[in-house]
């Protein structure tokens, strides 16, 4: 009897999750650009959108915060230092509500073929990413404006920070995106999430508000500078608003200058904090996707 060789065959269904994305990249750069072509699709302004609304809601915080409350007059150069922090938390708000919507948004093809449904939420939060650069761009370009010179050191702090925000979104984006299939409300917490994260972080105010305030409950700070979005915050301020003249030749210096006491701790715990919801999301997202062709 002729014995059939079954090991160049894979079990329909039956993935390694994340580090299948390496395998599919070719789907994925497919995906990707359906998310980014249908994005401003039938649109009048186009691409022109993701210059439009970051500008709309840093004029609002900036009249509101900087002019009302008068934080310009405390912080020097205070609509860079706004401006860097605000495109961060603009970032982190896209891609998570991206990804939470890319299972749903893509029902038909969950329905109808087999791929690796990590390729959803991945491609939404790269197809988000794409209209963060022309932020980063204005942004790169006001801070040059300002006397702003780009190091080494500046540009590895960056780096790091948006590496933190995407990590912690591809973990949140895995979760949420799981949970949205079969229950819609996950959506409306994630607008929940999006509200706080813009007033969670220092970018309204300074750390040291928040640390003066906290000084007979330590451990709130310490919660308030182990989340992850507020560590990359805090990189790029020291990357954009940090090194500039203005700041760094005030007398006397801002008290958010430097880094906060512990810093390394808090930088250490939010990279803890980012794996542990990559692996809670990657389980979640593997234990719900069995269903997701009859919940959708």
């Amino acid at each position: 009897m002729t014995q059939i060789d079954y090991s160049a065959f894979d079990v329909p269904g039956r993935g390694r999750g994340l580090l299948d994305v390496v395998k599919y990249r070719y789907l994925l750069r497919l995906l990707i650009g359906k998310s980014t072509s249908l994005r401003y699709r039938n649109s009048v302004l186009g691409w022109f959108w993701s210059y439009v609304r970051p500008t709309i809601q840093f004029l609002v915080y900036f009249l509101v915060v900087g002019e009302i409350l008068g934080m310009h007059r405390n912080l020097p150069a205070f609509p860079l230092y706004l401006f860097s922090g605000l495109v961060l938390v603009n970032l982190f708000n896209e891609t998570l509500s991206a990804a939470t919507k890319s299972i749903v948004g893509n029902r038909a093809l969950v329905r109808k073929i087999y791929l690796p449904r990590e390729l959803f939420p991945l491609a939404a939060i790269i197809g988000a990413l794409t209209h963060f650069l022309p932020q980063l761009a204005v942004l790169v370009v006001v801070s040059l404006l300002f006397g702003w010179l780009p190091s080494f050191a500046s540009v590895g702090l960056i780096l790091a920070g948006l590496a933190i925000v995407l990590g912690f979104v591809v973990g949140l984006g895995l979760f949420f995106s799981a949970v949205n299939v079969r229950f819609r409300d996950a959506g409306n917490i994630v607008d929940i999430i999006r509200t706080i994260a813009t007033w969670s972080v220092p970018i309204l105010y300074t750390w040291s508000m928040v640390y003066e305030r906290a000084q007979t409950i330590p451990w709130l700070f310490h919660l308030y500078m182990s989340n992850p979005l507020a560590v990359a915050v805090e990189f790029f301020h020291h990357a954009f608003w940090g090194t500039l003249p203005v700041v760094t030749g005030e007398v006397p210096a801002p008290d958010n200058l430097g880094w906060p006491p512990m810093f390394e701790v808090y930088v250490i715990s939010s990279v803890a904090i980012i794996l542990v919801s990559l692996v809670i999301g990657q389980f979640v997202f593997r234990r719900a996707e069995r269903t997701f062709a009859q919940d959708l």
